[in-house]
């Protein structure tokens, strides 16, 4: 297991490695670099001033010079002043030192922030921390109430109850997050009127029953239909198997067959499908989170694409690549740890 592990994590580094060179050079296109120094200076400058900028600036540099700035691997160098030429910080409202070092993502450096005006780090992490609280609750309530429904639909296949849940399981699913996200909306703040203000933000207001209510709910109620159905699968194949019938044969009760032999391996798969979810709900909450303006991670990576935001387009885009493979991993390991049959080299 522990060489398993170890190799998974070399093979993690590597795709990281490849991915963020991808992100990297399309994140650094001509079309971006010239919408960046737009932002920075204004709508009317010359092709002149804005070249002047991107040179100032250190985005005229060697493209993979620039990139091993980016890791860490290459010191960065001081902005050269044009009229005193003393070095300076490359951005002065980030408390960038104007030394030559070595400060890139090895060392904890994510950049500066050219819309919040701010490092990464301290945009970067509230915004995490929010989105985390998110997505904790989301869990919280999708799990369970999956887990349960897909068990009383696969116990017994055919029955009224099984098709009842399973269509409300194929309605959810169906639904995508920013069509449920619309109805709730209408239902609890416009014509019950318990959700006023439901769209307030997180980071900035606290997080409420008000503001967090309706994004919870919108993101749940989509995978809820999901895990059920395959939980539900995941139940009548094992409610199918020869050591159920015996189960059975020897007198057992059929709640004690379902809860002391089936219960187990049926939930072996959902499993590996829930572990799956967490890269799901970073691309869930970038809809949840700017329909209903809460200031998570998703909001945050939304207005880094809009304003050009280089740095923390970057940062964001490599904490999606590594919850992607973090969950994998995990996913991978508990699979092999709750089914004994299978090996691992």
């Amino acid at each position: 297991m522990l060489r398993f592990i170890l190799r998974r994590l070399g093979v993690m580094a590597l795709t990281m490695l490849v991915l963020s060179f991808v992100v990297f050079f399309l994140v650094n296109l001509e079309p971006n670099l010239k919408k960046l120094a737009i932002s920075q200076l204004t709508m009317r400058s010359s092709a002149a001033e804005i070249e002047s900028w991107l040179q100032e600036y250190g985005y005229r540099q060697n493209f993979f010079v620039r990139y091993g700035q980016w890791v860490g691997l290459v010191r960065k160098q001081p902005n050269i002043d044009s009229e005193t030429g003393a070095a300076v910080p490359r951005f002065s409202y980030c408390d960038e030192p104007a030394e030559p070092r070595y400060s890139g993502i090895l060392q904890g450096d994510f950049g500066c922030s050219t819309k919040f005006r701010e490092p990464v780090a301290e945009k970067l992490v509230p915004a995490l921390g929010a989105t985390g609280i998110l997505m904790f609750w989301v869990m919280a309530v999708m799990v369970p109430v999956s887990l349960l429904i897909g068990v009383l639909a696969g116990m017994r296949e055919g029955s009224r109850t099984d098709r009842t849940l399973s269509v409300a399981s194929i309605t959810t699913t169906a639904t995508p997050e920013y069509i449920s996200g619309v109805i709730f909306t209408v239902i609890f703040a416009s014509w019950l009127g318990w959700l006023n203000g439901s769209a307030a933000s997180a980071t900035n207001s606290g997080v409420t029953f008000s503001n967090f209510t309706l994004p919870v709910i919108t993101m749940a109620i989509y995978g809820i239909g999901y895990i059920a159905r395959m939980t539900r699968a995941s139940m009548v194949e094992v409610m199918t198997q020869q050591y159920i019938r015996t189960a059975r044969l020897k007198g057992l009760s059929f709640n004690a067959v379902v809860l002391k032999h089936a219960l187990r391996n049926a939930l072996i798969a959902p499993f590996t499908v829930i572990m799956l979810q967490f890269p799901w709900l970073l691309t869930g909450v970038v809809i949840v989170e700017v329909m209903f303006r809460y200031q998570g991670f998703g909001f945050t990576l939304v207005e880094a694409a809009a304003n050009n935001d280089i740095d923390l387009l970057l940062a964001c885009s490599l904490v999606s690549v590594l919850v992607v493979l973090a969950t994998q991993l995990v996913s991978d390991v508990g699979y092999v740890l709750l089914n004994p049959r299978i090996r691992v080299r």
